[in-house]
């Protein structure tokens, strides 16, 4: 008996004493995706401002909606515009880093149920210091604007 109360008062002793989750220092807003008919790839666009004093760097994003998401970068190459896949991208510290139509974007690869406009599609994306950040994105017609 009286290990179990010692015990059970070092547990609360250190439950008290724990220190308390760091609180995020990025977050996303204008979060969406541009869908296309027939399963074809979609692509998804968010803002992600980094209100932390270090740089962050987006190591990874996946979705329980879609088998593959990438992230991908449109360029111009002799008048032509062509993707390139990105390992990464860096938001500095007290920045904002924009992933918008004609530059960095993501791919959205081979939708696991039917998505459609109007939709919510769900992303964790994945920082090097191992923070996820959580967002949900509305699916908006293949004509839509940014």
């Amino acid at each position: 008996m009286r290990i179990a109360s010692a015990l059970l008062g070092l547990m609360l002793y250190t439950i008290a004493n724990a220190a308390p989750p760091l609180a995020s220092t990025l977050r996303i807003d204008h979060a969406w995706v541009r869908w296309l008919p027939a399963g074809l790839p979609a692509a998804g666009y968010v803002v992600i401002h980094n209100e932390g004093n270090a740089p962050q760097r987006l190591a990874s994003i996946d979705s329980p909606d879609y088998a593959r998401v990438m992230l991908h970068r449109s360029v111009q190459k002799k008048g032509v515009e062509e993707m390139q896949m990105v390992d990464g991208l860096d938001i500095p510290a007290h920045g904002t880093t924009t992933l918008a139509p004609g530059g960095y974007h993501l791919m959205l690869m081979q939708p696991v149920h039917a998505v459609k406009p109007g939709d919510i599609v769900r992303l964790q994306l994945h920082f090097a210091d191992g923070e996820i950040l959580r967002a949900n994105l509305r699916v908006r017609p293949a004509n839509a604007g940014s």
